[in-house]
């Protein structure tokens, strides 16, 4: 006869909700990017409750207690709203969408339980940029920021060749099987870009890259959330 001994995992941090899933008639099961911890599942019980539910909007900031009787099982959330970020943009589909599609590209992107807290401090400073004027062009570059900081530079300072075409300068990245042209926007990052087309172009070539170098590799299929935004962007509120 033996007894089998379990590690107790008891924890507070901060962190922005990823997703939620029902997991039963009162909770709900959850993934949460947290300050100190990484990305961690957990289920919240009474999630489906009105007072509690409320606080769960994706991308919202929230203080959590984890408890888990061992690294190898889900544990549970008790949970606090610490920020209630979602329901500011209610009324902005544009950047609601935004939201959505940037925490999704997180969860996916990220591994479970893996600290990491440079991705924790760019979902901070993601809410700082959609608040500017030009912030979907601070958006695009947001992005290329996570790609870069897991691990996947996409360097265009490096890779695309100026030419002089009509008097004008364009910047062209060119492959044995391809040319593409880069909106200058992305090399030139002063420039005040007021056409939507050519932001539109710069999140095309970044979800282009994306596809090819991280999410086909890994048989990940292009988030629809992503898709949705840009369609968002196309339409008025």
């Amino acid at each position: 006869m033996y007894k089998q001994y379990y590690q107790i995992m008891i924890w507070d941090d901060t962190g922005f909700l990823l997703s939620k899933n029902k997991y039963s008639e009162n909770s709900l099961i959850v993934e949460i990017f947290t300050k100190n911890h990484g990305k961690v599942s957990g289920i919240i019980f009474g999630g489906t409750s009105k007072k509690i539910k409320n606080y769960l909007q994706i991308g919202n900031q929230l203080y959590v207690n984890y408890n888990s009787k061992s690294e190898n099982r889900v544990g549970h959330f008790k949970i606090e709203i610490q920020k209630a970020y979602s329901p500011i943009y209610f009324e902005n589909a544009k950047k609601l969408n935004c939201i959505i599609s940037a925490i999704n590209l997180i969860k996916l992107l990220t591994a479970e339980q893996q600290s990491n807290i440079k991705i924790y401090n760019l979902i901070e400073d993601f809410y700082k940029k959609i608040n500017k004027n030009d912030w979907l062009k601070e958006y695009i570059f947001w992005e290329l920021d996570l790609l870069k900081t897991l691990g996947y530079d996409l360097e265009l300072n490096n890779l695309a060749n100026k030419r002089i075409v009509n008097n004008q300068i364009i910047y062209i990245v060119e492959t044995t099987k391809e040319k593409k042209i880069v909106p200058n926007f992305l090399i030139e990052k002063n420039i005040l870009v007021y056409d939507l087309n050519i932001l539109l172009k710069g999140l095309k070539l970044v979800g282009d890259y994306m596809d090819k170098t991280i999410l086909k590799p890994n048989n990940i299929n292009f988030p629809i959330t992503r898709n949705q935004f840009i369609n968002s962007l196309t339409q008025s509120n």
